[in-house]
Formats: C-alpha cells, sequence, structure tokens
C-alpha cells in the first residue's frame, strides 16, 4: 500500500513537467500552470495519505532488529520511487496529448477546475482521451543529444530529489537513533522537505518556465523546451537511485541536528 503511494505520487511528480510542454504547445501557459498547480496538489495530497503509514512501520518494527527492518522497508519505498518515475518519464508522451486539450478546455471553461472534471469524465471525453494513448519509444527522443544537457542544472536536480525522496524516510530512521529525542527528529522532516523545494524554485523551475516562454513567444524552439524536461525527468530518476545512498546517510545528520537543538 505504502509503496503504491509512492509510486503514485512519483509518477504524478514527473508527469508534472509534461504540463509546461502541452501549455508551450497549445500555446496556453497560464492555463497550463493552474494544472500544473492541481497536480502538484494531488501529489502533496498523496505524500500526506502515505506518511502516517510509513510512520507505523517504525512504529511496529520488531525490537531485536528494528533498524535492518526498517531499513530494508524503507529501501524498498525508494524502488517504488525509482519505479514511479520510470512509469511518469514512459506516460510522457501520451499525457502531453491528454494535457493539451484539458488545457484548452480549461481555458475555454474560464479557469473552472470542477467544470473541466465533470466534462473529462464523461464517457465521450474518456473514449477521446483513449486514442491519445501512445506506445512508447525511443523516436521520441528525436533531436535530444547529450551534449546539450546542462550538466550544473542536470546535478542539482538530481541531488533535490534525492532530499526529497528521504525527507521523512531519513527523519523517520533516525527516530531509532535517537529515541529520546523522536519528536524532534521527526518535524526535522518538514525542514529537509522545505529546503529541497526552496532549491527547485529557485534553480529549476525558473529555467523551464523561461524556456516555455520562448517557445510561445517564438524566441525558442520546442525541441529545447523538450530537450530540458526529458533531462529533468531523467535526472529525477537518478536522483531517486541516489536516495539509497544518502537514506542512512540522511538519518545520521537528522540525528546530529536534533542533538544540537535539544
Amino acid at each position: 500500500m505504502i509503496a503504491l503511494f509512492i509510486l503514485i505520487i512519483h509518477a504524478i511528480e514527473t508527469l508534472a513537467y509534461a504540463v509546461r510542454l502541452s501549455g508551450a504547445r497549445v500555446k496556453l501557459l497560464a492555463s497550463a500552470l493552474s494544472l500544473f498547480n492541481v497536480m502538484v496538489m494531488v501529489s502533496r495530497l498523496a505524500n500526506m495519505m502515505q506518511q502516517p503509514f510509513t510512520g507505523s512501520l517504525v512504529d511496529t518494527a520488531p525490537t531485536d532488529n528494528a533498524m535492518t527492518f526498517v531499513e530494508h522497508q524503507f529501501r524498498l519505498i525508494i524502488g517504488a520511487a525509482s519505479l514511479g518515475t520510470i512509469v511518469g518519464i514512459l506516460l510522457i508522451p501520451t499525457f502531453v496529448a491528454i494535457f493539451s486539450r484539458a488545457i484548452v478546455h480549461l481555458a475555454e471553461e474560464r479557469g473552472s477546475i470542477p467544470a473541466l472534471l465533470k466534462k473529462g469524465f464523461t464517457f465521450d471525453y474518456v473514449r477521446r482521451g483513449i486514442k491519445h494513448i501512445h506506445t512508447p519509444n525511443f523516436s521520441y527522443l528525436k533531436g535530444i543529444r547529450l551534449q546539450d544537457i546542462p550538466i550544473k542544472l542536470f546535478v542539482i536536480n538530481i541531488v533535490i530529489t534525492a532530499i526529497y525522496t528521504i525527507g521523512v524516510l531519513s527523519a523517520l530512521y533516525a527516530t531509532l537513533l535517537v529515541p529520546e529525542l523522536k519528536t524532534t527528529a521527526v518535524m526535522a522532516s518538514g525542514l529537509i522537505n522545505g529546503i529541497a523545494t526552496i532549491l527547485l524554485i529557485l534553480f529549476i523551475d525558473p529555467k523551464i518556465s523561461i524556456l516555455a516562454d520562448d517557445v510561445i513567444n517564438k524566441r525558442g524552439s520546442y525541441l529545447d523546451l523538450k530537450r530540458m524536461s526529458v533531462m529533468m525527468m531523467f535526472s529525477r530518476f537518478l536522483g531517486t537511485i541516489m536516495a539509497q545512498l544518502l537514506l542512512i546517510p540522511g538519518a545520521h545528520y537528522v540525528a546530529w541536528f536534533a542533538k544540537l537543538i535539544a
């Protein structure tokens, strides 16, 4: 159940990159950002729903080998994050097409999300949506070259994703390292995820938004935006892999920080 939540969360957050691509494609970036905010809200809600279940793994861990048990469970959860990211990447071509139609309809409904959902879940629109399903293939990567990838931004996104992925997990694991300060350690997860969110807003989002604006204003190409978006998706996947390496060091850092402020 927890792994399924995590898979869905990371698939949704990966698919959020498709919203800007769709917005630039139909020249309705502001409407696309509204849809993007809905995607982020859904993923954050799913993240909040899974946190109590993840915490229960620590509470119900066997006393004789609690650390080993919890570490194993948490690594499976991080693996689900990697799998969810891959699912999101494979669904990108399909959802770019679906989101393009959704953004146009959202503009027609004058920005009413409820009206869009009401229209979108009718049989007729579901049938049309099925026609937009695309089988993943390497032709979608045509024109994207490794030498065009901005290495600095690529690495920054890997680190941010890794921090966001382990934020809650490392804080929960830290409660086993410093059980006398478990409340302090758990609350530190909000600080970790907050830092990751700030870094994302400062370094990543502006770059993609500017590229989308350039496409709409005919100062840049759609290929450049697609190249950047695909790069961000793959760096996000590598970030979930890096999270496996940072899980335990991150927990020790949280434990140290809890002792520092206690």
